[in-house]
C-alpha cells in the first residue's frame, strides 16, 4: 500500500471523527453486540477496578501491573471501536455530497398533466407550466426542464433530447444524452441539463428518490450484518466461550495446587483478564464489523450503490454471470452498414421501406438505419416523410420487430429474422433461400440480420455491425480462472451470438433472448447450486433483476430495473458487474486472511506467553519459554500490548482490503495460508519478544 493510499485512510478529518465516535461506542449496549470485544470491555473495567483497589490498599495485586494491563484493553477496545468508526465515517464522507443533490429546487410543473401525456408527441417545452417546490412534486407530475435547470426528481424523459451533467452523481465530468425511448430515458434529481430541453415524467414520491435513498442507506442506525458475517461471528463466540471456561478453571486450579502441593503462586485476577483477552480471537472479532462496511465503502467508491450488505457478500459467491452483449461485450453502438435487397427487389425500394420502418425507431439502431437510408437515397429521401395518419409499431420482447402501418394499406415490418419469417408466412408469403443464406452470412460474421418486409412480403436484409470490445476476451480468461462461468445474452439469432460468443471467449450464450428465457435461464442456474449475478437496465430486465442473487441495475435504466436489483451502478456500465464480483471476492479474501492471520496469532499467542506465564503457577513449565521472557509479569504485559497494537496496524488492510487476483480458490487458499497463516504465527514471537525487551529496558516490569 503507497503512501498516498494510507494518507487518503488516515485523512485528519475523519480521524478526528473517528477518535469521538470511538469513546461514543463504549456503553454497554454497543459493546454487547460483539461478544469478543464485549469481554475485553469487561476486562478493562475489572482491571481498572484492580487497580484502584491496589492504590488504595484494598487490594494485595501490583498496582503499577494492573494500571498498565487496565490501560491496554481500554486501549484495544477503543482501537477496535476505532476501526469500526473510520469505516462508518469514509461511508459516510462519500455519500456526504449526495445531500447537496437532495435540497429543494424550483419545477416547471404542467399544469395539466393528464393532457400533456395524451399528446406527448407535440409537446413543447413551453407548454403551460407553474413553479413548484421540488418537494411538493409526486409520482405521475410531469415537468419541463430546460438547459440550465436542476432536474428536480427522478424520472423518464417522456419527450425531447437533452445533454445532461451526472458529475455530481457519477463523478464523471463528461455530460451524457437523455431522451425519450430507448435505454437511456431515466433522469436522476440533481442532476443538471446543459442544453437543448427535456420533459420527465416524475416516478417517485418526495422521500423515495434515489438520491434520498443512498443517503438513508449510509447513515442508517445499524448496519445489518451479512449471513457470512453472521457465521463466523457465531465462531468467534464459540472460541470465546470455551476461552473463557477455561481461563476460569485457573484460578481454582492454582488455589488447588498451592493448598495441595504448596507450589507456586495463586494467579491473581489481573492475569486471568489479560489472559482471557489474549486468548480470545480479539484481533478478528475487533476487525470484523469494520470489514463489512469497508466492502460497502469499496463498491461506493467504484460508484456502486449496494442496497444490502448480502448484495456484496453474494457477489463475492457468484459463479455464473449473466452479461448482456450489447454494451458489455461489444461496444453497444450497433449500426447500420449495409442493405442486402432479395431476389428480385429493388434496392431503393428496400432502402425506402426500412427508413419508413424506422422513422419512429428511438433506439440507436433506429436512427442509424435512417442515416444510412437518407445518404444512399440523397436526393429521393426528400420525398420520403412519414404521412399523416401512418401508425407506429413498436417493438416488443415478444414480437421482436417494429413497423409502421401506413394510411394507404401498406403495413411495413423489420425485425429479427425468424420474427418476420413467422410474419411472412402468416400472410401466404415464404423468406427466398438466397434471402436465408444472405442472412447466416451477416450472422457468420457477427453482424445483426434485421429483414424488413411489406405486407408480409420479404425485401431484403439490413445488416447492424457490432464491434466486440478490446481485452474483454482476456477479462473473460481470468474470470474462468476463478471458477466463475459467463454466459452472454442477447436478442440476436443464434449464429449472429455464436461468432460474438466465439469472438469474445465467453463460455455459453442465450440467444433470441425475452425476459421469460432470461428469468427461466436464471432460475435452471439456480437450481442446480450456482450464485448467479446480472445486469439490466429496461423494464422487461426486472423480473430476471429481482430472481438474481446479485443484480446490477443502470442508473441510466428505467426506475422498475432500479426497483428491482440490489446494486445500482452510477456509471451505468454494463462491464460494473465484473468489478462488482471482484470487490465482493475482495472482501471475503480480506474477511478470510485476517480471521486466519487472527487464529494463527492466537496459537502462537498460547506457545509464547503460557510458559512465562504459569511458570510461577506449574514451575515445571520454565523449560517450555523458549522465548527467553523476563518474567511472568512482562510475558503477559507484552501479550496485551501486542494484541492491542496488532488491531491498529490490520485497520488499513481491513479497510483497503487484500489484494485481489484472479486465481482459482485453491490457489487462493495456499497463498493466504502461506502469508497470513505463517504470518500470523511468526510475528507474535517477534511482536511479543520485542516488547518484553522494551519493557525490561524501561524497567517497567
Amino acid at each position: 500500500m503507497s503512501k498516498k493510499e494510507i494518507f487518503k485512510l488516515f485523512e485528519p478529518e475523519l480521524v478526528r471523527e473517528a477518535v469521538v465516535e470511538s469513546f461514543k461506542k463504549l456503553t454497554p449496549r454497543t459493546q454487547i453486540a460483539n461478544p469478543v470485544m464485549f469481554l475485553c470491555w469487561l476486562g478493562a473495567i475489572l482491571t481498572t477496578g484492580i487497580f484502584v483497589a491496589s492504590v488504595m490498599g484494598f487490594s494485595n495485586e501490583p498496582a503499577a501491573f494492573a494500571g498498565w494491563t487496565a490501560v491496554w484493553l481500554w486501549f484495544t477496545v477503543l482501537f477496535a471501536n476505532f476501526a469500526e468508526a473510520l469505516a462508518e465515517g469514509r461511508a459516510r464522507a462519500q455519500a456526504a455530497a449526495l445531500k447537496g443533490l437532495s435540497k429543494s429546487t424550483i419545477a416547471h410543473k404542467a399544469v395539466n398533466a393528464a393532457e400533456a401525456l395524451a399528446h406527448v408527441r407535440e409537446l413543447r417545452p413551453d407548454i403551460a407550466t407553474e413553479d413548484v417546490e421540488s418537494t411538493t412534486l409526486r409520482k405521475g407530475d410531469v415537468v419541463v426542464v430546460r438547459a440550465g435547470d436542476v432536474i428536480p426528481g427522478d424520472g423518464e424523459v417522456v419527450a425531447g433530447i437533452a445533454s445532461v451533467d451526472e458529475s455530481a452523481v457519477t463523478g464523471e465530468s463528461a455530460p451524457v444524452i437523455r431522451e425519450s425511448g430507448g435505454d437511456f430515458s431515466s433522469v436522476t434529481g440533481g442532476t443538471t441539463v446543459l442544453s437543448d430541453w427535456i420533459i420527465v415524467k416524475i416516478e417517485c414520491d418526495p422521500g423515495e428518490s434515489f438520491i434520498e435513498k443512498m443517503i438513508q442507506m449510509v447513515e442508517g442506525a445499524e448496519r445489518r450484518r451479512t449471513p457470512n458475517e453472521k457465521a463466523l461471528a457465531i465462531l468467534l463466540t464459540a472460541l470465546t466461550i470455551i476461552f473463557l471456561l477455561v481461563t476460569a478453571t485457573l484460578l481454582p486450579f492454582s488455589v488447588l495446587a498451592k493448598e495441595i502441593g504448596d507450589q507456586g503462586t495463586i494467579i491473581g485476577y489481573t492475569v486471568l483478564a489479560g489472559l482471557l483477552v489474549c486468548l480470545i480471537p480479539t484481533t478478528i472479532g475487533g476487525l470484523l464489523s469494520a470489514i463489512g462496511v469497508a466492502g460497502m465503502s469499496r463498491l461506493m467508491a467504484a460508484n456502486v450503490i449496494a442496497r444490502s450488505g448480502r448484495a456484496v457478500e453474494a457477489a463475492g459467491d457468484v459463479d455464473v454471470l449473466l452479461l448482456d452483449k450489447t454494451g458489455t461485450i461489444t461496444f453497444g453502438n450497433r449500426s447500420a452498414d449495409a442493405f442486402k435487397a432479395a431476389p428480385g427487389v429493388d434496392k431503393n425500394e428496400l432502402i425506402e421501406c426500412a427508413l419508413l420502418s424506422s422513422f419512429s425507431d428511438d433506439t440507436p439502431e433506429g436512427k442509424s438505419i435512417v442515416k444510412l437510408a437518407q445518404k444512399l437515397l440523397e436526393k429521393d429521401a426528400e420525398g420520403v416523410t412519414l404521412p399523416a395518419g401512418a401508425a407506429a409499431i413498436p417493438f416488443t420482447a415478444q414480437t421482436r420487430m417494429s413497423g409502421v402501418n401506413l394510411p394507404d394499406g401498406r403495413e411495413i415490418r423489420k425485425g429479427s429474422p425468424d420474427a418476420i419469417a413467422h410474419y411472412a408466412e402468416a400472410r401466404g408469403f415464404k423468406v427466398a433461400q438466397e434471402l436465408r443464406r444472405e442472412v447466416d452470412a451477416v450472422a457468420a460474421r457477427g453482424s445483426t440480420p434485421l429483414l424488413v418486409s411489406e405486407n408480409g412480403r420479404p425485401l431484403g436484409v439490413i445488416e447492424l455491425k457490432d464491434i466486440v470490445k478490446p481485452g474483454i476476451k482476456e477479462q473473460f480468461a481470468a474470470l474462468r480462472r476463478m471458477g466463475i462461468k459467463t454466459v452472454m445474452i442477447t436478442g440476436d439469432n443464434r449464429l449472429t451470438a455464436a461468432a460474438i460468443a466465439s469472438e469474445a471467449g465467453v463460455d455459453d450464450f442465450i440467444a433470441e433472448a425475452t425476459p421469460e428465457s432470461k428469468l427461466a435461464a436464471i432460475r435452471r442456474f439456480q437450481k442446480e447450486g450456482h450464485l448467479v449475478a446480472m445486469t439490466g437496465d429496461g423494464t422487461n430486465d426486472a423480473p430476471a433483476l429481482a430472481q438474481a442473487d446479485v443484480a446490477v441495475a443502470m442508473n441510466s435504466g428505467t426506475n422498475a430495473a432500479k426497483e428491482a436489483a440490489n446494486m445500482v451502478d452510477l456509471d451505468s456500465s454494463p462491464t460494473k458487474l465484473m468489478d462488482v464480483v471482484k470487490i465482493g471476492k475482495q472482501m471475503l479474501m480480506t474477511r478470510g486472511s485476517l480471521t486466519t492471520f487472527s487464529l494463527a496469532n492466537d496459537i502462537a499467542k498460547y506457545f509464547a506467553i503460557l510458559p512465562a506465564a504459569f511458570a510461577g503457577v506449574y514451575p515445571g513449565l520454565a523449560v517450555l519459554n523458549i522465548m527467553g521472557l523476563t518474567s511472568p509479569v512482562s510475558a503477559l504485559l507484552s501479550a496485551v500490548i501486542f494484541n492491542a497494537l496488532i488491531i491498529v496496524c490490520l485497520i488499513p488492510l481491513a479497510l483497503k482490503g487484500v489484494r485481489y487476483r484472479a486465481e482459482s480458490a485453491s490457489m487462493l487458499l495456499k497463498r493466504n495460508l502461506l502469508i497470513y497463516g505463517l504470518g500470523g504465527v511468526i510475528v507474535p514471537f517477534v511482536g511479543i519478544k520485542a516488547i518484553d525487551m522494551i519493557l525490561t529496558a524501561l524497567g517497567l516490569v
